[in-house]
């Protein structure tokens, strides 16, 4: 364990004697040891995602013979592949909400539990070299104070073994939020709206990471700017993954 991996551990434990670790579904209290765990009848109300699958953003499909979900048979994406953890309806709806506007960061150690379960052997086998959470506008990060998509590529980092880097895609200016928008509109807000560090060409397959996944508009920005320094290839994991527009 390197330096700063020592201290991350032992301000965590610090600040789980004051703000004990709560159940990502119910938030009530969950027991130290059991930080990243979920009570198991909440868990039952989550619905992860398993079966046949779109083969391009992973969304689920009504059966092994349809390669691709009605959102991506309309459209090209520039990622090569992406998967999800959640399908976003139900409980997670506001354990997501919680997780990204009510400071409850503790959650993302059982979002990166499950998705390294579920996943470690996919990014091996695609070979990721870095994971990068998708950023956030700098002065929006100060005011929460985190971003929700790099906390949990940290969790992911340490189940996986995988480096994740938060230098390499930076926003260079505020956006809308993309909920409200269709999908035009989602690409105009998004237009510019990232740069990408040189440093980024030491990697040759990215893993990029997100909480929520709907048309894939921000995947696609990242990934076409991204892909014009040569790396050969990006993917993307999300916790969850909800109906696009």
């Amino acid at each position: 364990m390197g330096v700063k991996e020592w201290i991350f551990a032992v301000t965590e434990a610090m600040l789980a004697l004051v703000y004990p670790p709560r159940c990502p579904v119910c938030d009530e209290i969950v027991a130290f040891e059991d930080r990243g765990n979920v009570h198991p009848e909440c868990r039952k109300k989550l619905f992860q995602i398993t079966g046949p699958v779109c083969m391009k953003c992973g969304q689920p499909v009504d059966n092994a013979r349809i390669e691709f979900c009605f959102d991506c048979g309309k459209k090209q994406h520039h990622y090569r592949q992406g998967k999800g953890v959640f399908l976003y309806k139900g409980d997670i709806k506001q354990t997501m909400y919680r997780f990204k506007y009510s400071n409850k960061r503790e959650y993302a150690a059982f979002f990166a539990g499950v998705a390294a379960e579920q996943y470690t052997e996919w990014m091996l086998r695609i070979g990721a070299e870095v994971i990068v959470p998708v950023p956030m506008y700098r002065r929006k990060q100060k005011l929460r104070g985190y971003n929700q998509a790099e906390v949990f590529a940290r969790e992911l980092s340490r189940r996986t073994g995988i480096p994740y880097r938060t230098d390499l895609v930076s926003r260079t200016r505020d956006t809308k939020p993309q909920k409200n928008l269709n999908d035009t509109e989602r690409k105009n807000n998004l237009k510019n709206a990232f740069h990408v560090s040189q440093d980024i060409v030491k990697y040759r397959y990215i893993l990029l990471v997100d909480d929520i996944y709907t048309t894939g508009s921000t995947v696609d920005t990242i990934a076409q700017a991204v892909l014009q320094t040569g790396v050969i290839d990006i993917y993307s994991l999300s916790i969850c993954i909800g109906k696009g527009i």
